[in-house]
């Protein structure tokens, strides 16, 4: 167990080392519990106008019971505030509702942002924000999740077959006892690369969920730590927030420029843009581009962590490692770091000071293992 958060979380549990929970998830499930992970809930007429203020997704394109990753972002520099998965829940027009779900670690930070962009938006603005402080939260992830998960749905439940990545919807799940919980908002999608879900339980049923999850499912299903999901995420080439995101990058940096559709690049109105739209543009077209570019990276030798120096052949500082682990998966050292605008391209040899000496190294694309959503209308699609 490790303080994380104000929490006390576990880095393994003792049937399986971090390794061989790392390869069961990928083989099979495991059960992660994310209840530090701060959920809110946003409704009201000024819900949509407050979340395109601070992100700069397109809310008013986001359909009932679907999810998008997106990022707070400051106020002119465009630096992230935070990343976090935006769900518009059913809800009447007049008065939307919205599912967020931030990171533990910058719980105070995003509280004060939203606190004042709230009040920002003036006394007549009707919005209410609300923090589900009880609420459980748990991750399903790897292959075998869609048949674990069903093990525990209500008889007549529609079933998971029309539940697609970046989709959720709301339904009671089965108790230890056989009673059926309060309604739960299952949303498909995880940290992991692989097809899973992601589970918000009500504060008295959350324990018996997972009991009756694990209980059902003793040769597929096993609890994980902070341990495997970090070498999952990274293999995935998902970010970490305080590591390979902070107030000082910009999602153009970071790799994320996707984040922002096109009507958000013609429209802008949303904190940053000043900063950001130009990022997205060469400068040949009157743009600035960024200084440096989020990569991933292959490494020879021993495995390179964060804060490990990118190096030229000649020694030319280039950037910095900011998370980096040996791959289970692909039995070789991983990395994802910032390097220099021009040294970003798959397949551009570098090195990275590791005990300080240079090891070799090579940019790649990530993610380093192909993902296995279960998008709409491709089944299990590789990302």
């Amino acid at each position: 167990m490790v303080p994380f958060a104000g929490y006390s979380m576990p880095v393994q549990y003792s049937d399986l080392s971090v390794g061989e929970s790392h390869k069961w998830t990928r083989e099979k499930a495991s059960l992660f519990d994310v209840g530090h992970m701060v959920q809110h809930q946003l409704a009201g007429p000024a819900g949509p106008a407050l979340l395109e203020l601070i992100t700069p997704t397109a809310i008013s394109a986001l359909a009932p019971n679907h999810s998008t990753l997106s990022c707070l972002l400051h106020p002119v520099t465009g630096g992230i505030v935070d990343d976090t998965v935006i769900t518009r829940l059913p809800s009447p027009a007049t008065s939307p509702s919205f599912y967020m779900v931030t990171n533990a670690a910058c719980r105070a930070k995003d509280l004060a942002y939203l606190s004042s962009q709230i009040a920002s938006l003036g006394p007549s603005a009707r919005i209410t924000h609300t923090v589900l402080a009880s609420q459980g939260l748990i991750a399903l992830q790897g292959p075998l999740s869609a048949s674990i998960l069903s093990s525990i749905l209500a008889p007549r439940s529609p079933g998971l077959h029309t539940l697609y990545f970046g989709q959720c919807a709301s339904f009671p799940l089965e108790l230890v006892n056989g009673a059926l919980s309060a309604p739960c908002l299952v949303s498909r999608g995880g940290y992991t690369g692989e097809d899973g879900f992601e589970i918000s339980i009500p504060p008295e049923h959350t324990a018996s969920v997972t009991e009756n999850l694990l209980r059902k499912n003793p040769e597929t299903l096993r609890l994980a730590g902070l341990g495997a999901r970090d070498s999952l995420r990274l293999e995935a080439g998902m970010c970490l927030y305080g590591h390979d995101l902070d107030d000082s990058t910009t999602p153009v940096e970071a790799g994320l420029a996707w984040i922002v559709p096109k009507a958000r690049r013609t429209s802008g109105g949303f904190h940053g843009a000043e900063t950001i739209l130009p990022q997205l543009k060469s400068k040949k077209d009157g743009g600035t581009e960024v200084a440096r570019r989020r990569v991933g990276l292959l490494v020879d030798g021993a495995p390179a962590r964060e804060g490990a120096e990118i190096v030229s052949d000649a020694g030319e500082p280039l950037g910095r490692v900011t998370s980096g682990c040996p791959s289970p998966s692909l039995g070789t050292n991983i990395a994802m770091g910032y390097i220099k605008s021009g040294w970003h391209k798959a397949g551009t040899e570098v090195g990275v000071l590791v005990r300080r000496k240079s090891r070799a190294a090579r940019v790649v694309r990530m993610p380093f293992v192909e993902t296995r959503y279960v998008r709409e209308g491709g089944g299990t699609a590789p990302g």
